[in-house]
């Protein structure tokens, strides 16, 4: 057992010794190839959604569930909305965020000096629409022009639907700064109701609470946006969007008749360094969450790049082309990335380790027949001195000659496909050892 144990240690050292050069490349290639290589996914990332009674924190709750399955905590951190969103991001406290459209206007690529601000973040696409409701007490309006003179109510300050309210009214010539109050949500419809106020802007889904009481509340008009097909055209993160007759409530007939309203979508934005396994677990989750259909779109609408504000993350492109990566299809998510790592790590170092290993067994044979051909030359030397100069005084040395031949090849230590050589080798020794005592009794 000791001997067999001997034999193949010394085996692996005679391999190690013949093909140390191989084992060094494959660990050059292994190095440079680790460099490429992805960081694992970090386990915690920080969203920033919007007010605890908004659309983007409930959206935001929903992803942080979806996540936590696959073994993520999404840290979800209220805010005063887009504008404090891109804030945010922008200064790296959160990696994941919902921004409104139209709160930065689209980036030209070809102006990156001019807008370094914007750089450094991506879009996931558009996740859903968000409708702007003008509700308002009064005659008939269908203009925003004909709010000059009136109270309006726009959303508090880091609010995208302030910032956005801002530039309609002033494309409308209407006095922003002094006929606007910064009120929003249930609040801005209960002095809305009191008539404290004559109109509101609000940006919320169809289902949410503040439009729902808005549309049943009496006396209050929700605005038909008669010039529609030219916002669309002046604006293009805004759609045209038409809420059918009686939608809302068919008893009721709410709406009355079919109503033009605007909307922008919302869209998912990342930092260009979020890893990119968590950019496809988040479009999982948004195809989950915003695939289904409601008032305004279809099933399977969204998510889509819809809004051209920030460039497409190209996992994303991907995503939409192709759908999730093949692994995250079949494999929890941890060892989906798991063995994404490792195929990048290991493809190219077996790729370099095939041809080399291809010549190892050649070099190996190699190396363990030439101690035996050593051998062989110093007997065919002798050989060919007894052949062509015996003297008969020598033979003591001749004699000591061969016996160190012979006991060199025993003591030759080879893998066990080689020992015939050996024995084939101390064969050809005893033979010698025959012409050698022939010319001593001749």
């Amino acid at each position: 057992m000791m001997a067999k144990i001997k034999a193949g240690l010394i085996s692996l050292r005679d391999l190690f010794a013949t093909a140390w050069w191989i084992f060094l490349i494959a660990g050059i290639g292994f190095v440079v190839a680790f460099q490429f290589v992805e960081p694992a996914p970090p386990r915690h990332v920080v969203m920033t959604s919007g007010g605890e009674s908004g659309a983007y924190y409930q959206f935001a709750k929903r992803y942080a569930a979806i996540l936590a399955r696959s073994g993520i905590t999404l840290e979800v951190r209220t805010s005063e909305g887009s504008v404090q969103n891109l804030e945010r991001l922008r200064s790296g406290e959160a990696q994941i965020g919902f921004v409104q459209g139209g709160v930065i206007e689209p980036v030209d690529e070809s102006r990156i000096d001019e807008e370094p601000e914007n750089w450094g973040l991506l879009s996931l696409g558009s996740m859903f629409y968000e409708p702007v409701w003008v509700f308002y007490q009064g005659e008939t309006i269908e203009r925003l022009s004909e709010l000059r003179g009136k109270r309006i109510a726009i959303g508090q300050e880091g609010s995208g639907i302030r910032q956005l309210a801002q530039r309609l009214l002033e494309d409308n010539d209407v006095d922003f700064r002094q006929n606007t109050l910064p009120i929003s949500g249930l609040d801005a419809a209960e002095e809305l109701q009191q008539g404290r106020i004559d109109a509101a802007f609000i940006i919320a889904a169809e289902h949410a609470p503040v439009v729902q009481v808005l549309l049943r509340s009496p006396g209050i008009k929700l605005m038909n946006f008669s010039q529609s097909f030219a916002y669309e055209r002046r604006y293009p993160f805004l759609t045209r969007l038409t809420m059918p007759q009686g939608v809302a409530d068919l008893v009721l007939d709410i709406p009355p008749a079919d109503t033009r309203v605007l909307a922008p979508t919302a869209s998912l934005v990342v930092r260009d360094d979020l890893h990119p396994a968590l950019q496809n677990l988040l479009l999982q989750a948004a195809r989950q969450i915003h695939g289904k259909p409601g008032f305004f779109q279809t099933a399977n609408e969204f998510p889509s790049y819809m809004d051209g504000m920030l460039p497409l993350s190209s996992e994303a492109e991907r995503f939409f082309k192709s759908g999730p990566p093949f692994l995250q299809r079949y494999l929890p998510f941890w060892l989906a990335v798991l063995v994404d790592r490792l195929i990048v790590l290991l493809v190219p170092v077996i790729a370099l380790l095939i041809p080399l290993l291809r010549v190892a067994p050649a070099l190996y044979s190699w190396r363990v027949k030439s101690k035996v051909f050593r051998c062989y030359g110093e007997l065919k030397f002798l050989e060919d001195d007894l052949k062509n100069h015996y003297d008969p005084a020598r033979l003591a040395e001749y004699r000591q000659r061969l016996d160190a031949l012979d006991e060199e090849a025993a003591e030759l230590h080879v893998p066990l496909g080689f020992t015939d050589l050996v024995y084939t080798l101390r064969e050809h020794v005893n033979l010698v050892r025959s012409i050698l005592d022939k010319k001593e009794r001749e």
